[in-house]
Parts: structure tokens; C-alpha cells; sequence
């Protein structure tokens, strides 16, 4: 027997060994991510971790109320069939709907988290007008001044129409100060100085700590 008749069945072992593996990790990952995305709920909200800085670290800085909470952005989840969509409002591309993989991947890549919450029992029947609500405000630009307007949304403030109905939210008294000053956030009051604004204490508003917060919600688990 001369080596390459004793080599040839190595090599297509190999190669089988090889491409089982490679199957075996892609079945792994599927699983995984269909684990991670098992069990959501049409209507259930994904509320994105603040970072520590920048306008993220900003909000969060004067809005946090729960030590173990700390969020930046809010969506809402559609679950149409197989499909899954999350409502909400960004920067980039203002009110819209984006398919729930996209959604992770922008928040992975910058470096954040999303939580999954809950409406109680009791709330569900709020869900399909909140469905319909938020998809009947997709398009509409981004408020990029955080002052309630008719035809701009941020994304707390899209939320929180969507749901407004029925009294699932409701806007409180807006907030710039540092907690550990007394005195208004220093990015806050530049941010406004550069648009000629008053910094808008005192006005109404939300923010996604502040909806996080709410008694009508439970936390249901991390994505």
C-alpha cells in the first residue's frame, strides 16, 4: 500500500470531522439565539442600558431612580407570527419599525445591553391599541430638543403615546439637575445653550428610568 492510498481516507475523515464540527457550532449558535428570544411577548418593551458618558451617561445621570436600572432608549416589541419588529424612536431614522435582530446588533455594537419588561397581567388589554398607536406614528422625526412636541418623538415620549390610552404611563415634571451637585447637569446646560434653549426644568416629560420604574411593569429577563 503506497502512502497516498493510506492518506486519501485520513483526509476525507478529516474533512468530515471538520465540517461536523462547523455544523455542530452553528446549530449551538442557532439554539442560543433562538433560546435568547424564546418566550417575548407582542407588546413587551426593551429598554436599552445607559453607558457612562456622553449623552447616554447624561440621561441617565439625572434620571435614574433604581439602582439596578439604569436605561437610555426604550422600544416596543411587535410579534406578528414568526416575525419580530421593535417600534421605537432613534436619532437614526426617527420613529420606525426595525426587525428585533438589527435592533440587537445596534445595541451590541455600541457596547449595550436590552432588558426585557412586562406589562402585569392585569395591563395586557393595553397591548394591540399600543401596537396600533406606535405604528400609526412610525415616520415622524426624532425630537432631538427632548420638549414635548406634536410632530417629533423621542423615544420615552413615542412609548409612552403609544400607550397613552390607556393611562399606562404617565409624564412627570422633567429633571436636569445633578443629584450630586444641586445644580443643572453641565452637559445638559450646554446641550440647550448651543440650540438657544432654556434648559426645560420642570416641564413634562419621561424618560425610560422613569418608565422602567412603573408599578405596572416586571422585569423579565436580559437579552
Amino acid at each position: 500500500m503506497n502512502g497516498y492510498q493510506f492518506m486519501k481516507p485520513n483526509l476525507k475523515n478529516n474533512f468530515a470531522s471538520k465540517s461536523f464540527a462547523i455544523t455542530l457550532i452553528i446549530l449551538l449558535l442557532l439554539s442560543c439565539k433562538n433560546s435568547m428570544v424564546s418566550g417575548l411577548k407582542n407588546g413587551d418593551l426593551l429598554f436599552v442600558t445607559a453607558k457612562d458618558s456622553g449623552l447616554s451617561g447624561a440621561i441617565n445621570n439625572v434620571t435614574q431612580k433604581q439602582k439596578s436600572a439604569s436605561f437610555d432608549h426604550i422600544g416596543i416589541l411587535e410579534k406578528n407570527g414568526k416575525s419580530l419588529s421593535v417600534l421605537h424612536a432613534a436619532p437614526k431614522g426617527g420613529s420606525q419599525k426595525q426587525n428585533l435582530d438589527e435592533f440587537l446588533k445596534d445595541q451590541e455594537n455600541d457596547g449595550q445591553k436590552v432588558v426585557v419588561y412586562r406589562l402585569k397581567s392585569e395591563f395586557q388589554n393595553a397591548v394591540p391599541n399600543a401596537i396600533l398607536k406606535a405604528n400609526s406614528m412610525v415616520g415622524k422625526p426624532y425630537n432631538f430638543n427632548y420638549i414635548l412636541d406634536e410632530n417629533f418623538y423621542y423615544c420615552s415620549d413615542y412609548v409612552e403615546r403609544a400607550f397613552r390610552e390607556n393611562h399606562i404611563f404617565k409624564l412627570e415634571p422633567m429633571t436636569f439637575v445633578d443629584p450630586k451637585t444641586g445644580k443643572t447637569n453641565a452637559f445638559w446646560e450646554e446641550f440647550y445653550n448651543k440650540k438657544n434653549l432654556k434648559v426645560p426644568e420642570g416641564e413634562p416629560g419621561c424618560n425610560p428610568n422613569g418608565l422602567a420604574a412603573s408599578d405596572k411593569l416586571e422585569r423579565i429577563k436580559e437579552l
